[in-house]
């Protein structure tokens, strides 16, 4: 076994242990699921949406995108908190090859987590997929990779459990509503819809949603798609500009 398939078993272990991290990963975002799928159903949204082609593909999103900035950023927190960055300094091991290993955690855990959400949205609220839906795959991917990159972000920044939570719930939860995930962003002020559009879940929710429901051409998944690998890009910068091996560097 080689090294990064050997630290990805290890990643996956360490996070399959925490029983209570992965049913609230994959639980949370179905009881929205449900919650707004009850409220709303048999509504739909401006340009003629069902509503629940337009809420499913948003707290979808915002689900992958919230299990992975968290997973990462927690993750990387314990690990220069334990000193354990400090060794694998110190082993052949490069750092890549670590963060890559739990990135495909969380690319894992997103795909599983897209799969159960569609399913009860299918059997349960009648979500209808367009035959386009391929294209939601490289949107997924990208989602989780910004996502991911902005853990590493918030990861770095924060040196305790309770100051991952505050940051990370202080991004993930405005976001929600600025984004146009779980409120429709055509009803939002002119200024916030512009202000939307610094927001990665905005894209990545409309990738979603276009994809699935069938919304616009080829082009438009393309630039969300486009949009996702630049904010994954950027959170991958700032990351490692202000990486620090120990608490103390």
């Amino acid at each position: 076994m080689n090294a990064y398939a050997a630290v990805t078993r290890a990643s996956y272990l360490a996070y399959v242990r925490d029983r209570t991290s992965v049913i609230f990963t994959f639980a949370f975002p179905l009881v929205f699921l449900v919650v707004f799928g009850l409220i709303f159903q048999g509504q739909s949204v401006s340009g003629g949406l069902s509503y629940i082609n337009y809420i499913a593909p948003g707290v979808l999103s915002w689900g992958i995108g919230n299990a992975a900035l968290f997973g990462v950023a927690f993750t990387l927190m314990h690990w220069r908190r334990d000193d354990l960055l400090r060794l694998i300094w110190r082993t052949p091991t490069p750092l890549r090859t670590v963060l890559g290993a739990r990135y495909l955690v969380a690319l894992g855990t997103g795909l599983i987590q897209a799969l159960l959400f569609t399913a009860v949205a299918l059997a349960a609220f009648g979500l209808r997929i367009d035959d386009r839906w391929p294209l939601a795959l490289p949107v997924l991917v990208l989602g989780v990779t910004a996502f991911a990159a902005l853990g590493l972000v918030v990861g770095t920044l924060a040196d305790t459990p309770e100051a991952v939570a505050a940051v990370a719930n202080c991004v993930m939860v405005p976001m929600a509503f600025l984004s146009g995930a779980f409120y429709p962003i055509d009803l939002m002020p002119g200024w916030l819809r512009s202000l939307s559009r610094v927001l990665p879940l905005r894209y990545f929710d409309e990738g979603v949603t276009d994809a699935l429901g069938g919304r616009g051409g080829l082009g438009v998944p393309a630039l969300d798609c486009a949009a996702l690998a630049g904010f994954a890009l950027l959170f991958a910068l700032l990351a490692g500009r202000f990486f620090r091996w120990s608490k103390k560097s």
